[in-house]
């Protein structure tokens, strides 16, 4: 019988970024929880054609590109130049909870927010996150925006500490 370890799996924790507040915040909440759930943060970006376009777009929409500038300002918002540890960034075409859904099956965690640039501003919890919620082969955190120290104040999540 073979008693030597075997290598152990990379935990990854997947983030769904669509550039919205609460999604920077879901960024920061995964970085603060690196140093115990992860060893390197998926940054994900899901962008699909709206259905009244059909198949014709404006000449100039270059939703790859939107996409990606979208990413970067999110992660430069969110981590500033040092991220805590490596992220990965990925844009994909498709529609956002099932390509989290498909993410989750390789990931050790998604942190998502509770809502964001979708139709209906006005709901506790996005129709993307509910159905991650429900949906995901791996945990799923909520991130409802950045913590308030004060009525007029927002502070970023601290970075969890992790003892041995």
């Amino acid at each position: 019988m073979d008693t030597t370890p075997s290598p152990r799996k990379p935990r990854v924790i997947v983030v769904g970024v669509d550039g919205s507040e609460e999604s920077i915040a879901a960024l920061r909440l995964a970085g603060s929880l690196v140093p115990l759930a992860g060893d390197a943060i998926k940054a994900l970006t899901v962008w699909q054609y709206p259905i009244g376009f059909g198949t014709f777009a404006p000449i100039t929409w270059n939703p790859d590109e939107l996409a990606e500038t979208a990413l970067d300002d999110a992660l430069s918002a969110a981590f500033g130049d040092e991220p805590p540890c490596p992220v990965a960034r990925r844009v994909l075409q498709g529609p956002t909870a099932q390509v989290l859904i498909e993410e989750s099956r390789k990931a050790t965690m998604i942190v998502v927010g509770s809502r964001g640039h979708g139709g209906f501003v006005g709901l506790l919890l996005g129709s993307v996150s509910s159905a991650v919620a429900e949906r995901s082969s791996c945990p799923v955190l909520i991130a409802h925006g950045a913590l308030r120290s004060s009525d007029s104040e927002a502070a970023a999540p601290q970075p969890a500490s992790a003892t041995a």
